[in-house]
């Protein structure tokens, strides 16, 4: 493991407004860096192009690797902001839950459709997995809830108004990842698309294999 990945993550990254605005222009130097680079890129010069100090990088990632990951969560989280994210808040209050879902799906999918980073990041990711296996150790340390952490937050509300019936929310993520925007991701891999009456179908049969299962039992007697 090369140095730059042997630095210990800090204990309690950096919090406050000012961390945030530093942290976001990491991600947003690194992205460009990694895009264009790979992984092959030092700290250092995303730090220059970050405006910050090498010290300031690993103090919000702790190592190369995790900024790496930081930066592939950040783009599969951007459908996730704006009209996504107020729709996921509706879900909870929602009078028909299938039918929010299926807005929520719909705006998680163009949202998907529509990030061109999304599948750049995730065909990098692919190659550099080959050379720096640490990156998939801490893509799996992340784990699901970390990645969709609004998704993560809906299903527990959901489940503890008891509206749902969900035994283990990092499986119901990626099972609603799998449904929704995934199929979208795996054949812009291919270089083709899904139509958009298809696109629907998906969307609405998805919805309802989702509440199916995890659907509430009836109490038996």
């Amino acid at each position: 493991m090369s140095p730059e990945n042997a630095v210990p993550p800090a204990k309690q990254p950096p919090a406050g407004p000012r961390a945030e605005a530093k942290r976001r222009a990491i991600v947003k130097a690194a992205r460009e860096l990694f895009l264009r680079d790979g992984f092959d890129v030092s700290v250092e010069a995303i730090a220059d192009a970050a405006g910050v100090s090498k010290v300031t990088v690993y103090n919000h990632f702790g190592t190369k690797a995790d900024l790496f990951i930081g930066v592939v969560k950040d783009a599969l989280d951007a459908p996730l902001g704006g009209t996504l994210t107020e729709a996921i808040d509706r879900i909870t209050g929602a009078d028909d839950l299938a039918e929010a879902f299926v807005a929520t799906g719909r705006a998680w999918i163009e949202g998907t459709r529509g990030n061109p980073d999304v599948l750049a990041l995730r065909n990098l990711v692919a190659r550099e997995l080959r050379r720096f296996p640490e990156l998939g150790e801490a893509w799996h340390q992340a784990g699901p809830d970390r990645h969709h952490p609004a998704v993560s937050e809906t299903l527990r509300q959901l489940t503890e108004q008891g509206r749902l019936d969900i035994p283990d929310i990092d499986v119901a993520v990626l099972q609603l990842y799998s449904l929704l925007p995934f199929p979208h991701l795996v054949f812009s891999t291919y270089g083709t698309g899904i139509d958009d009456d298809l696109t629907e179908r998906l969307l609405i049969s998805g919805v309802d294999m989702f509440l199916g299962r995890y659907a509430p039992h009836p109490t038996r007697a």
